[in-house]
């Protein structure tokens, strides 16, 4: 990492006290102390477990040049400088963008947040604007992309320091958008803060991410905020078919869109069939053929459309593209087995977006095939959506088997047992129990008929599984086909 000066960074930052000359020069910016060293910038953050502040001696040992803090400590240095912020990690995303030239400012920055439909919405617009012409970047749950360029994702928005990093990459590659995940943990925790957002969708709330925001009001005006900051010069593009988008608009400054498939909007689109194949869509008054499945899509599709348009971009150019655009992995993902089973896995691990899913598949079967679907909750998280996944699941599908998912450092029966709280005595009749997520799997696919439907929830394209804080290899769609090419060679 290139050297820094502290009085260039600190021009970025309002900050509130110094203590110290500023002619320092920095080797590095971190706010985590394992791996700060001599003459680095150290900004102490409060998180959600642990107080950066509670570090600053530990750091002041192995040799920092400067200290962003909220609380300077009494006993100081004197060949430390201390810079005392409202906000440190406010002070950290706008030292990291000044750390990395401000890169948010040489490239179009798009974001996406709502419950649903993030990591779908920015796979598809990465892809249709490099159909267009575009060098792209990628910031997602799944993956981030510098231009063709894999790059691992460890969270929906990774931290401060790590965003500006990559977008300096981007940028060094010659890319014109990046397209990103906005979450609310990451809104919240102003890891976004300093980079100017060029354009920001809206796709919908439902219940998710209690567990943290506590209510849903919280986790409301955590989304909000991300609009409620955008320039005047930024777009907004919401979901008017969500009764929340309204709420995203009030106090937004930036130009305003909406996209719906039932309301009156500035992008409406219309499904004209819906199948297994795909989806074939009424958008601006012209028909196309999408290779994905369901409403839900549907929505994914026309706000990727809508973005395109609102960029500049004409109908004859983005619609053929549109058309070719393909599924992301672990979204809807179809696996056709040769004795007729179909088994779709799902990252659906909300409510909502479980409930979407059977909705899909409930529009788009027959009604005589049996759907079966197994669904399990995380441990360590959100213990009020458990019940409601398994009320959904029950009421939604022939046959449910309740199973674990991440049980992380809770018990899985446990988390089962939660479950199955919320289901009353005849949903009780349709459902099984069995914690092993492999039998489960193993015992679906047994008791399936030619035309059944399975569907595997929760993971989606995750290839592990988290017991007691160790992460070991799973993979719902190894798995999947494994028994599937077992049952076959069995017949």
């Amino acid at each position: 990492m290139m050297a820094r000066q502290l009085n260039k960074i600190l021009e970025s930052i309002d900050f509130l006290q110094r203590v110290g000359t500023t002619d320092s020069i920095l080797r590095n910016i971190s706010f985590d102390s394992r791996t700060v060293g001599y003459d680095d910038l150290f900004v102490a953050v409060k998180g959600v477990k642990m107080d950066g502040h509670d570090f600053i001696p530990e750091v002041i040992n192995k040799g920092v040049a400067a200290v962003i803090c909220e609380r300077i400590p009494d006993n100081m240095p004197e060949n430390i400088v201390f810079i005392k912020v409202r906000n440190s990690a406010v002070a950290l995303g706008q030292a990291a963008s000044a750390w990395y030239d401000h890169p948010s400012t040489k490239l179009k920055v798009i974001g996406i947040t709502g419950t649903n439909g993030k990591t779908s919405t920015v796979f598809l617009l990465y892809h249709l604007f490099k159909g267009l012409g575009f060098k792209t970047g990628l910031l997602s749950t799944i993956e981030n992309r510098i231009g063709d360029e894999k790059v691992a994702s460890t969270h929906t928005t990774a931290d401060s320091i790590q965003i500006n990093k990559n977008l300096a990459k981007m940028i060094e590659s010659g890319c014109h958008y990046c397209f990103m995940e906005l979450s609310s943990h990451a809104i919240d925790q102003e890891r976004i803060a300093g980079l100017k957002i060029s354009g920001a969708i809206f796709s919908n709330i439902s219940h998710d991410h209690l567990d943290y925001h506590v209510t849903l009001d919280n986790y409301i005006k955590a989304k909000k905020k991300l609009f409620d900051e955008l320039p005047t010069d930024a777009f907004v593009l919401v979901n008017a078919d969500d009764s929340h988008s309204k709420i995203m608009l009030q106090n937004c400054v930036a130009r305003k869109f909406n996209y719906s498939l039932k309301s009156p909007s500035d992008y409406k689109g219309r499904i004209l069939e819906n199948s297994f194949d795909g989806l074939l869509l009424r958008i601006d008054n012209q028909e196309v053929w999408c290779r994905l499945v369901g409403s839900f899509n549907a929505y994914n599709l026309l706000a990727t459309f809508a973005v395109a348009r609102i960029e500049g971009f004409q109908n004859h150019e983005v619609l053929p593209l549109l058309s070719l655009l393909a599924p992301v992995e672990g979204r809807f993902q179809i696996i056709r087995s040769k004795s007729g089973i179909t088994v779709i896995v799902d990252y659906a691990h909300t409510p909502d977006a479980l409930k979407n899913v059977l909705k899909t598949i409930n529009e788009v079967r027959s009604g005589k095939e049996k759907l079966i679907t197994i669904v399990g909750a995380g441990g360590d998280r959100d213990r009020l959506k458990r019940p409601l996944l398994a009320k959904i699941a029950c009421r939604l599908s022939d046959r449910v088997i309740l199973t674990s998912d991440n049980p992380r450092t809770e018990k899985p029966e446990m988390i089962i047992d939660d479950m199955e709280a919320g289901l009353d005595r005849d949903m009780k009749k349709k459902t099984i129990r069995i914690t092993d997520r492999l039998e489960a799997i193993k015992t679906a696919i047994m008791i399936s008929l030619k035309d059944d439907i399975i569907l595997i929830a929760g993971k989606g394209h995750e290839t592990y599984q988290e017991v007691n804080g160790v992460k070991s290899h799973f993979d719902d769609r190894e798995i999947a086909v494994e028994y599937l090419n077992n049952l076959n060679s069995d017949n």
